[in-house]
């Protein structure tokens, strides 16, 4: 019997007109499509523009959706993480999944669980102020203890119960992206783990058996992961411990090692990143491939850092890597990480464009084959 694998691609939730608040960084109403419409080469041999070969469609529209979770199982992508916010004391950006995925007619095919993107906002996403201004906050993501509840108690009522909600032992995942940003809102190491050991709680108390919180790696060796506690330095695998955490990924090679090289190159680096996490955590770790870097479509100027030779080979080589991890670590959950099904503006997606065709998908599924 073949082995099933649970291949989970991060989804960004911008390529809509749908959320009104986007408009503030895309005016034209259609989302990030915007900035990719506008992208151009900043030296000879920059492999932009890139074109979707779906056109610049809106992923909040379920018709939409449908073909893409059709064309996520047919080549192994079997699981969603959908980037989710909560800026100003309400959600942004939930329009992709609410009105797309959810609303899907098949979306069994491919489960789905949030990664809580609790990230402050500058002026990034804006094409027309990035190149000048990025210490300017648009939104803090800190929260404190009563909105944590009140995004807890959202998140159970609205997605952790719903049938195609990924789960680890029965127990809906949930992953946390800037563990800084959670404890200085929380106040402190003390609190977050009481604000946990609330949320666990009220998850049991919907009639599920727990939760499985996930944390984002920035790198093993990362430390300043205490918040506000005194000042106090922490490393994060101590954190994760303290914490309660019960597994650790990566959302970016860009967070841990230099992304300037070329892709054979940065495997290398992370595969030695996986047996760090492998070897100095006590939680699993799960491992991440993402499918390239180059953020020079949100400038207008140049900016440096760009994965180099990211081919379909490359990617294929890098997958199957993962499997052999996973297939190494027999007693966890089968779940790979890949950055990302659409982050066109970071040059990293699986999604087919007009340089490789389907060649990031195909190189999924020839690893991992098809999902029933």
């Amino acid at each position: 019997m073949k082995k099933k694998y649970d291949v989970a691609a991060y989804i960004w939730p911008a390529y809509t007109g749908d959320e009104p608040r986007s408009r503030i960084f895309w005016p034209a109403g259609e989302g990030e499509w915007q900035t990719v419409r506008a992208a151009a080469a900043k030296f000879a041999g920059h492999n932009w523009p890139r074109k979707p070969l779906w056109g610049y469609c809106n992923e909040a529209d379920p018709l939409v959706m449908e073909m893409q979770i059709d064309a996520a199982a047919d080549h192994g992508v079997n699981v969603f993480i959908y980037d989710w916010y909560w800026y100003d004391n309400r959600p942004f950006l939930e329009q992709c999944l609410n009105n797309g995925y959810l609303k899907a007619r098949n979306n069994h095919r491919v489960k789905f669980y949030l990664m809580w993107a609790n990230h402050d906002v500058n002026y990034c996403w804006d094409k027309r102020l990035a190149h000048v201004d990025l210490e300017t906050i648009v939104w803090k993501a800190a929260v404190n203890r009563t909105q944590f509840e009140e995004i807890a108690l959202r998140l159970i009522r609205n997605y952790f119960t719903h049938p195609s909600y990924y789960t680890i032992n029965d127990c809906p995942v949930f992953q946390i992206y800037d563990l800084k940003s959670l404890v200085t809102g929380l106040g402190g190491i003390p609190q977050t783990i009481a604000a946990f050991d609330w949320f666990r709680k009220q998850a049991v108390k919907a009639g599920l058996p727990g939760l499985h919180l996930q944390l984002t790696s920035w790198g093993a060796h990362r430390k300043n992961m205490s918040g506000v506690d005194g000042g106090a330095e922490t490393t994060l695998a101590a954190a994760v411990e303290k914490l309660g955490f019960d597994s650790t990924t990566n959302y970016q090679f860009c967070h841990f090692t230099n992304i300037d090289r070329e892709y054979a190159v940065i495997m290398e680096d992370v595969k030695k990143e996986w047996a760090r996490m492998d070897r100095e955590f006590k939680v699993p770790y799960f491992p991440h491939v993402s499918v390239g870097w180059d953020n020079n479509p949100r400038f207008e100027t140049f900016r440096p850092g760009i994965v180099n030779n990211n081919t379909p080979a490359a990617i294929e080589k890098a997958l199957l890597a993962a499997r052999d991890y996973v297939d190494s670590h027999p007693n966890q959950p089968p779940l790979i990480t890949i950055n990302s099904w659409n982050e066109w503006t970071e040059t990293s997606y699986l999604q087919p464009d007009d340089l490789y065709g389907y060649g990031y998908l195909e190189a999924v599924r020839n690893v991992f084959g098809a999902s029933a």
